[in-house]
């Protein structure tokens, strides 16, 4: 066989397998494409180009398991409460959130930032019956018909935590926030700063985008504002984390929507009921 023949023969047999591993590759990802929104209100669902999500395999954990989730660093972190007027920075009031309408009725009043109006990390006039230790990250799984179409591929927990198309598999979920050598925990209440479809950011590796808070990417409350001895603008790490990895501190005092108070009801309610208690409670 002569030179040239061979060159040849070898560059057509390299292509066929090049292409072989291509077709591979790509089979094992199928894309969802993202339907393009053009509401870009906190209040309802967050706007974006239309964008191609990766869809990802949903792996059951082993009892008694965790997930590890990253951490996110240097994140820029401002201050919003329940009840916050409109600003220049933040042009959306709080009296409602993007997953409660009546979000200053069900809280119990203006989660009030003053210092001087607080103690003991909650506002002195009146006893929150919602988490005080509440945040906000730019994602909102909903849409104005069950849930955004990327939802299922990049919320991690969708399907264990669905309950129909009418409820967030996002809101209440607990996030660790980390200061120095302090870390807080705080419930995901709200979506913001600014933007509530940036979902790369928010499960991915993705910064924050820019915005007229320093490219901010996560909203903390007064009482997490005040553990952790932040200033009004300031930087933080931040990561989820699973229920069973929260300790127990001051973000498990106070809350219907807290996972520590409703665990304690129902364990009171056995007790009540003669069943075994579904929680330990430790006597202090």
């Amino acid at each position: 066989m002569k030179p040239g023949t061979i060159i040849h023969t070898v560059a057509v047999l390299l292509s066929t397998v090049t292409a072989v591993f291509s077709q591979s590759a790509v089979s094992e990802l199928s894309f969802t494409k993202v339907t393009p929104n053009n509401k870009s209100d906190r209040k309802t669902i967050g706007a974006g180009p239309s964008v191609f999500a990766p869809t990802t395999r949903t792996v059951g954990l082993a009892p008694g398991s965790s997930r590890q989730f990253p951490w996110k660093t240097n994140i820029v972190t401002t201050i919003f409460w329940i009840g916050e007027k409109p600003t220049a920075n933040n042009p959306t009031p709080n009296h409602s959130s993007s997953w409660d309408e009546n979000w200053t009725k069900n809280y119990g009043g203006f989660d009030n930032p003053n210092p001087a109006q607080r103690r003991d990390l909650i506002p002195v006039n009146f006893t929150p019956r919602q988490n005080p230790f509440y945040c906000a990250l730019p994602y909102n799984d909903k849409s104005t018909n069950g849930h955004r179409s990327e939802a299922p591929q990049v919320v991690p927990w969708f399907q264990e935590a669905y309950q129909g198309p009418a409820v967030s598999t996002c809101k209440g979920r607990w996030l660790a926030i980390r200061n120095g050598n302090k870390t807080a925990y705080a419930q995901w209440e709200d979506a913001g700063p600014f933007r509530t479809d940036h979902w790369q950011y928010v499960f991915g590796n993705e910064r924050p985008k820019p915005n007229l808070n320093r490219g901010a990417g996560l909203d903390v409350s007064p009482a997490v504002r005040d553990f952790l001895g932040l200033q009004d603008t300031d930087v933080t790490d931040w990561k989820f984390v699973d229920f069973k990895d929260v300790p127990v501190g001051p973000w498990a005092k106070y809350g219907d929507n807290n996972t520590f108070v409703m665990n304690q009801r129902k364990s009171v309610l056995g007790v009540a009921q003669g069943r075994k208690p579904s929680v330990e409670i430790v006597p202090r």
